[in-house]
């Protein structure tokens, strides 16, 4: 059931996958499902619901990222992280969580489903310092991008972006900006079945 409403959801949204990516796709959210019952993930309970606003919501920016190597800050359970480094198996992404329940479930998803490019780390964003600089800075529903900015602002390399992964747009928050930070892109994303307002914002250091 799952797998043929993946299908019919990629066609929508002109993406290709293969049958692996399918199949770790779906698995992400089986195991979503599953693990969700005693470790409360996410407040969205229905397997179904959760392909639409977790699996598809995510893999709606996996056309506009640039660069190899991506970190995704209150990853959460590992959203979007997971769904795209499955998708963009020539990347990495970093999944930055700062509660051990969400970092055991997205290990125990890396070893079951065989996720090669994801590493997970238990921090504070703060508090967090990588060896290497990103390329592309992403979260989603984090916080304002004002905050993000605030938080994040050690981890892009000089040439690095922010993706902040938005529902409707606040004028007031753009307008919140901080001085040195320029916004380049207002993407509109649509995810198939979702009635809501979908943005993506890219910034970079001026």
């Amino acid at each position: 059931m799952l797998s043929a409403l993946l299908d019919e959801y990629l066609a929508e949204m002109n993406l290709t996958a293969t049958e692996q990516q399918k199949k770790q796709l779906v698995g992400f959210v089986e195991m979503l499902n599953k693990w969700n019952k005693a470790y409360n993930l996410t407040s969205v309970r229905d397997p179904k619901q959760m392909l639409i606003r977790h699996i598809m919501d995510s893999l709606a920016v996996s056309a506009h990222l640039v660069g190899k190597r991506f970190i995704d800050v209150g990853t959460g359970p590992g959203l979007p992280g997971i769904p795209l480094a499955i998708m963009n198996p020539d990347k990495h992404f970093v999944l930055l969580d700062s509660l051990g329940k969400r970092i055991r479930f997205q290990k125990q998803v890396q070893f079951d489903l065989g996720i090669e490019n994801i590493s997970s780390v238990e921090s504070r964003v703060e508090a967090y310092e990588p060896e290497e600089k990103f390329d592309g800075v992403l979260s989603r529903a984090f916080a304002s991008i004002e905050d993000m900015l605030h938080w994040c602002h050690h981890l892009p390399t000089d040439n690095g972006c922010y993706y902040a992964l938005k529902g409707q747009l606040a004028e007031d928050e753009l307008a919140k900006i901080p001085e040195g930070y320029e916004v380049t892109d207002v993407i509109e994303l649509s995810v198939p079945r979702l009635d809501e307002q979908r943005h993506l914002l890219r910034v970079v250091k001026k």
